[in-house]
């Protein structure tokens, strides 16, 4: 277990495009990132607007799971996490929701080696979500999607898809999974660091990481749809209609997660090798493969095709040659910013319209049960975009 691209010298540039956890053959080009240029920063990030018709509002919720000792620091003897919320809200009017915070920043920058920027530089990002806005819906009426990060990546690089699904009538549960990512702040101040960042070679790794972030998540539905629901919106969650999606690690999460909670309907892994092994029954709720070109069917990572030929429900297996292991994420929004360059030759806009795009018409698809015909077979709107049939080990 590695991250992806550890061992290249471009400081900045590769280490926040491409540090999350990866495969063991990481599932992405390295070469391009080793000779991608950097550039003077350009200000403050702003993420791009939503494109549903609701407002979105956003809130943050301390979650204890006292059931359980943390995982990476046992004399830990409760599990804390830190979940953002963005929903649909009654009016878009107040205060920006906050990206993150000015010491998230620091430690975030500091941990990827990012530099020739003010160490606050990423909590200066613009939302579009409105921070503590009212939740708006009928009860019972909103399907509820959770977010699982890239490993060292904290919860907001998936910001601007949350946003986006908040806008078209989700609710969207963002998890930072503490201990595993370069900064966490909890309510009282305190700042939990990448405690697991120590152990990423070690046997074994993605696959405990994968476990951990299912317990997390189904601890996490239990306090938004459960007895002891602690959110002001909970009534307005559909229980029944749940998803998952995760980028790098956090799409093996999702995979885990199905596996351990039925709960979890559907799933979605953005470009994250898998660890949580199907049983030889298979798993029938419906799955999306979404990556980069080292995703490829019989490519350098086999994870995917091991586990195609397990799903026995509603599948797509998407791939995005132009892409990189970040395109599905914020970092290519936020690199300006940074003075970064990302590789692959998707921009920024486009990746963020093509993952808004398709994770929306899946989640609408077997959430919501709507037909979606973007889902059906390669679009003239996204000729990005390659529908991918694994038994003829070829992408259309």
């Amino acid at each position: 277990m590695s991250h992806a691209v550890k061992d290249l010298a471009v400081a900045g540039l590769v280490v926040l495009a491409a540090a999350a956890c990866a495969a063991p053959a990481p599932p992405r080009t390295v070469a391009a990132a080793a000779t991608a240029p950097s550039a003077a920063p350009t200000g403050a990030a702003t993420l791009p607007a939503p494109t549903g018709p609701h407002p979105v509002g956003a809130t943050t919720l301390y979650l204890k799971d006292t059931s359980r000792p943390d995982p990476w620091v046992p004399e830990v003897k409760a599990r804390d996490l830190m979940v953002t919320l963005w929903y649909p809200a009654q009016a878009g009017e107040g205060r920006r929701a906050p990206y993150m915070t000015a010491k998230e920043s620091e430690l975030t920058l500091k941990g990827k080696n990012v530099t020739g920027v003010p160490y606050d530089a990423l909590s200066r990002t613009r939302t579009n979500a409105f921070d503590g806005a009212r939740p708006a819906g009928r009860k019972g009426g909103l399907p509820l999607v959770v977010l699982s990060p890239g490993f060292t990546m904290p919860r907001s690089t998936l910001t601007a898809l949350a946003e986006e699904l908040a806008s078209r009538g989700y609710v969207v549960a963002g998890v930072d999974h503490t201990y595993e990512n370069y900064a966490t702040t909890f309510p009282d101040g305190r700042v939990a660091e990448c405690v697991a960042c120590d152990s990423d070679t070690d046997p074994g790794f993605g696959t405990k990481v994968a476990g951990v972030r299912a317990a997390d998540v189904s601890f996490v539905l239990d306090r938004l749809t459960g007895p002891d629901a602690t959110w002001e919106g909970s009534s307005l969650i559909d229980p029944h209609e749940i998803a998952m999606a995760g980028q790098s690690i956090g799409g093996a999460g999702a995979v885990a997660a199905m596996l351990k909670d039925t709960r979890v309907r559907a799933g979605i892994d953005m470009d994250g090798t898998t660890y949580a092994r199907i049983p030889k029954g298979g798993l029938s709720r419906p799955f999306l493969f979404m990556g980069s070109a080292g995703h490829r069917p019989a490519g350098r990572d086999n994870s995917w095709d091991r586990d195609w030929r397990l799903l026995t429900g509603w599948k797509r297996w998407l791939v995005l040659p132009g892409a990189d292991h970040q395109s599905f994420t914020d970092v290519p929004l936020l690199a300006g910013a940074l003075g970064i360059a990302v590789p692959g030759d998707l921009s920024a806009a486009r990746a963020v319209e093509i993952t808004r795009a398709y994770v929306g018409a899946f989640l609408d698809r077997h959430l919501r049960h709507e037909p979606q015909p973007l889902l059906d077979e390669p679009s003239p709107r996204y000729p990005e975009v390659r529908f991918c049939t694994p038994v003829a080990a070829a992408c259309r």
